[in-house]
């Protein structure tokens, strides 16, 4: 990379367990999810999708934001339906990729988290933030309700509090995200990369087949009622108990041993 050439707007690392690190990088502009910061993520997640080596997807961010959600200026400087129409369907489909992931995805999340970043960390399967980190969806501030947000949000906190915060805008703590939902675990500044690697490592110590099967299963189950839960859920057991590492990972069981997985 020449002293011309822009640095990429999403950094990768792959370490050799198979956990991925994706970081936003337009520090500058608090990681801002431009058009150009959506295609890069979007391709990022696409290429995520192909990897069979892939065991766990960490997103984490460069400089003192974790991400302050759509780039404003850009969407003020071509105000048409048709345009908005189309930037909210990119976004769209980057939050139902990461939901979409055969591997857990983990938030790392410092500073703010604001608008459409709240909705990031929302789409995240499991996140950690910093203790001083911020978390809001600010949108109504400027008058426009985030409303693809507030999807994400009201699956992950209870109604009245998300309606709080879409109403409000208002920021919420890292202690309050982790106690109404919103994050899993908080740490020391100086601590969160280590705490993310450590949930990361508790995955990978898994079968990669029992997660993917086990993650989509999940999310399918909410949207239904318990009958087809339970029907979905029994298959889906039972599809997996079939599988290679569940096999052994029950026979150790029964000889008192490490599963050779």
């Amino acid at each position: 990379m020449t002293d011309d050439t822009p640095a990429p707007l999403v950094l990768r690392r792959q370490d050799a367990h198979g956990v991925r690190t994706l970081t936003l990088n337009r520090p500058d502009a608090f990681n801002a999810l431009s058009e150009a910061m959506l295609a890069a993520l979007q391709a990022e997640l696409d290429d995520a999708a192909r990897d069979a080596s892939l065991r766990v997807l960490v997103v984490a961010a460069a400089g003192r934001a974790f991400c302050a959600g759509h780039d404003l200026k850009e969407m003020r400087a071509e105000p048409s339906l048709a345009y908005y129409q189309g930037l909210f369907a990119r976004c769209t489909k980057l939050m139902l990729a990461i939901r979409q992931l055969p591997v857990p995805v983990i938030a790392q999340v410092q500073g703010i988290a604001t608008a459409a970043g709240c909705q990031l960390v929302a789409m995240c399967d499991l996140a950690v933030a910093a203790s001083d980190a911020r978390f809001a969806v600010s949108g109504i501030n400027v008058g426009l309700f985030c409303a693809t947000p507030g999807v994400a949000l009201s699956r992950n906190l209870p109604c009245k509090a998300a309606f709080e915060m879409l109403v409000t805008g208002g920021f919420i703590g890292a202690e309050e995200a982790r106690e109404k939902g919103l994050v899993n675990r908080v740490a020391a500044p100086d601590a969160l990369a280590g705490a993310v690697a450590e949930l990361a490592a508790g995955i990978v110590a898994k079968p990669r087949a029992a997660l993917a099967m086990g993650k989509a299963l999940f999310y399918r189950q909410l949207e239904v009622g318990i009958a087809a839960a339970y029907q979905d859920a029994g298959q889906t057991m039972a599809c997996n108990m079939m599988e290679p590492s569940a096999l052994e990972g029950v026979q150790a069981f029964i000889d008192k041993r490490r599963p050779a997985w």
